[in-house]
């Protein structure tokens, strides 16, 4: 096991000796507010300056109280985790909840953190991704131990025994085999959904054919999700805990996580920075990629809509032509001339356009329920050849910015795997690569329908009026403004009504914006005590302690309110001003 900077036995880390735990060297005080690299020591320094010394910091400490509450960061040198994580323990303790930590101390094989560009499969197949472990811990020791509260490790609950005998069962565990894979799973809940989707993100794959050491990294994540799931529940069993908070909600080991503790009856809270500057989306229960899905209709639908908030959300949706509003983004400086994109494709002008956006192969690969296809591939494949048939009708294929601009560039790119398939085009089908700076929605303005699998941008387009057809688990299926298909029949069924040379209806599109509104404004939470220097970078902007007391900011206490007492994580600038939002 990796070497612990010594805590005593309570596992607290006093202030003052974080002196001595950064990277061995006195920390110098500097005016609070000069620019330095964010990152984990860079969270720890900012924490020093703020809480060293604190009266009010020490005092909050010591009257903690109230729920108990895990900050299940694991991955310590994940610096959006630890950022956010951080802030949160702070200003819960600020409320009198007793926040605690866990974190990985190098106990894992694998995990979300290593990607295929940081350490080689051949390499990771061999040893796994421990190599990397060492600047991962010293990182989380460095960001959370000037804040004194207590951290717990994955290791903490496990013996010798326990890895040996997890590690004989995936080895000898057939990965051919599906009743082999689901039977790898500690106390009844299986592993095998996050461990797949942990071995595609390192990838950057949507499967591993072809990879010479895939099989071998795979056993990896799901010996990785077996320690984790033993780990969690051995320590869940000893502590009651009211609620675990974490980031992402999948993957390894945060998944895993989620899955245990749902398995306990332990609630969960998972976050992921949201796409509007400086907000965050939160979720109960589960990740937002699957709570946003299950979210009834009626927290958006009765709610009221006013004229404002039309106005609001119409110059936030012009702003995403750009990305100018977003801390997230993916194609910089789009040519938005629809003349451009038809000069850029060959697509006639006289003829009916039919969009297809795509998604990332690897991203978010979990399981969902009612799709017609059983992957996007598949999805992306039958509709090309389904257009082969129809001359008649032209198919724009806008295949995603982010296979070479997002935080894990793509390795399975979709417009190969359709030179594969099709080493010829049919001649009424286009597609405009990731790498094109013809902007998606210019593009998509040109078509009489767009069909998307699970795409964000689906909401966008209907609250412009474009008719959009959902084939796969989009957050848009089931508001009563898309065409969702469950079968493949049903999606050539609506297929062959194109083209419909109509937009949507009045009353569509109002519930298409509505619904935009609750997602862009009241799911994301202004936080403006976190700031992004560079798109994937975050670092803390806290002048004062007082920031985070309960009170002077609207969307923490949102944030917290909701963490400890289970209140809805939604924010909205109108209803807090007190506006009339009757419809």
């Amino acid at each position: 096991m990796a070497q612990r900077a010594s805590t005593g036995r309570s596992g607290r880390v006093g202030p003052c000796r974080m002196l001595n735990l950064v990277r061995g060297r006195h920390v110098l005080r500097r005016p609070f507010g000069t620019a330095m690299p964010p990152g984990p020591a860079t969270t720890g320094r900012r924490w020093l300056e703020l809480l060293g010394g604190s009266p009010r910091w020490r005092s909050a400490r010591a009257a903690a109280a109230g729920p108990r509450v895990l900050v299940a960061t694991n991955l310590g040198g994940f610096q959006q985790g630890t950022v956010l994580e951080s802030l949160l323990a702070v200003a819960l303790t600020l409320r009198a909840a007793q926040v605690e930590f866990l974190l990985c101390d190098a106990d894992l094989p694998a995990c979300q953190l290593t990607k295929v560009a940081k350490i080689s499969p051949r390499r990771v197949a061999r040893v796994g991704t421990r190599p990397l472990c060492g600047t991962c811990v010293a990182s989380g020791r460095e960001a959370y131990a000037p804040l004194g509260l207590k951290v717990r490790h994955l290791g903490d609950q496990l013996a010798a025994d326990d890895r040996r005998a997890l590690h004989a069962r995936v080895l000898s565990a057939d990965l051919g085999s599906e009743t082999d894979v689901e039977a790898l799973a500690v106390a009844g809940v299986p592993v095998r959904e996050h461990a797949w989707a942990g071995a595609l993100r390192y990838y950057g794959r949507g499967d591993l054919a072809g990879e010479r050491y895939g099989d071998a990294i795979l056993r990896h994540y799901l010996e990785a999700a077996m320690l984790t799931a033993l780990s969690t529940r051995r320590l869940l069993d000893k502590e009651q805990y009211d609620v675990v908070v974490f980031h992402h909600g999948i993957y390894v080991p945060q998944g895993i996580i989620g899955d245990i503790c749902r398995d306990m009856g332990v609630r969960v809270v998972n976050s992921n920075p949201a796409y509007r500057k400086q907000t965050w989306i939160f979720s109960h229960g589960d990740t937002y990629h699957k709570t946003m899905i299950a979210e009834p209709n009626q927290r958006w639908l009765e709610r009221g809509w006013t004229t404002t908030q039309d106005r609001e959300l119409e110059t936030y949706l012009a702003s995403r032509r750009s990305g100018v509003g977003d801390w997230i983004h993916f194609n910089k400086e789009p040519v938005e001339a629809s003349a451009a994109v038809l000069k850029n494709t060959g697509l006639q002008p006289g003829k009916p356009i039919i969009g297809l956006l795509s998604n990332v192969v690897w991203d978010a690969q979990l399981h969902y329920g009612a799709n017609a296809f059983p992957d996007m591939l598949a999805w992306v494949m039958h509709t090309i050849r389904w257009f082969q048939a129809r001359p008649g009708l032209q198919l724009l294929i806008r295949v995603h910015p982010a296979e070479v601009t997002g935080l894990v560039p793509s390795r399975q790119p979709l417009l190969s795997e359709i030179r594969s398939a099709f080493p010829t085009l049919p001649p009424n089908v286009a597609v405009i690569p990731p790498e094109s700076k013809v902007s998606t929605y210019a593009a998509m303005d040109l078509c009489d329908t767009v069909l998307i699998y699970n795409t964000k941008a689906g909401i966008e387009l209907a609250a412009a009026g474009i008719p959009v057809v959902v084939a796969g688990e989009a957050w848009i299926r089931g508001k009563g403004f898309s065409t969702d298909v469950t079968t493949v029949r049903g999606y050539e069924d609506v297929l062959s009504s194109f083209p419909r040379n109509s937009r949507m209806s009045a009353a569509e599109v109002e519930l298409a914006r509505r619904y935009a509104y609750h997602f862009f404004f009241r799911r994301m939470i202004p936080l403006p005590l976190i700031v992004s220097p560079a798109q994937f970078q975050f670092d803390l902007e806290v002048q004062d302690l007082a920031q985070l007391e309960p009170g002077s900011t609207p969307g923490l206490d949102i944030i917290c309110d909701g963490i400890l007492s289970n209140s809805p994580f939604e924010f909205s600038s109108g209803e807090l001003r007190g506006e009339d939002l009757a419809s």
